[in-house]
């Protein structure tokens, strides 16, 4: 049985799983949460990752964009999964349970218990 240990930073906010946050005084994680390797994490206006949650290799959860100058908090909530090289834009809340599907790009708020997937993600069921 794997024990679930909370992650290690570094000065550079690197964690020893080969995972990245970027101003980790605004980032919240809960218990037995998976974080894939080369996975960064931007939490300049706040993240938040509740207990159980999946993320996949190589995503990108941005809670600030310099291109479009959107800000937000970003709430990944229980259960939910995020597939490998997804990105996750500001001011997202996955809900619980729900899953996005790999390489996608969420642009829209996803309810508890939905699957979507795609670049922008939309709702498969």
């Amino acid at each position: 049985m794997k024990i679930w240990t909370k992650p290690i930073y570094d000065k550079n906010g690197m964690t020893q799983w080969y995972w990245r946050v970027i101003r980790v005084e605004n980032f919240k994680l809960g218990e037995r949460v998976e974080i894939g390797s080369f996975t960064i994490i931007d939490a300049k206006e706040g993240v938040t990752i509740e207990d159980d949650v999946k993320i996949g290799w190589s995503c990108s959860i941005l809670s600030n964009s310099t291109i479009d100058n959107k800000k937000g908090k970003i709430i990944l909530k229980k259960d939910c999964k995020i597939g490998a090289n997804s990105v996750i834009l500001p001011g997202i809340i996955v809900g619980e349970n729900a899953t996005v599907g790999a390489n996608s790009l969420v642009k829209k708020n996803i309810p508890s218990n939905e699957i979507w997937a795609g670049t922008p993600a939309k709702k498969i069921r």
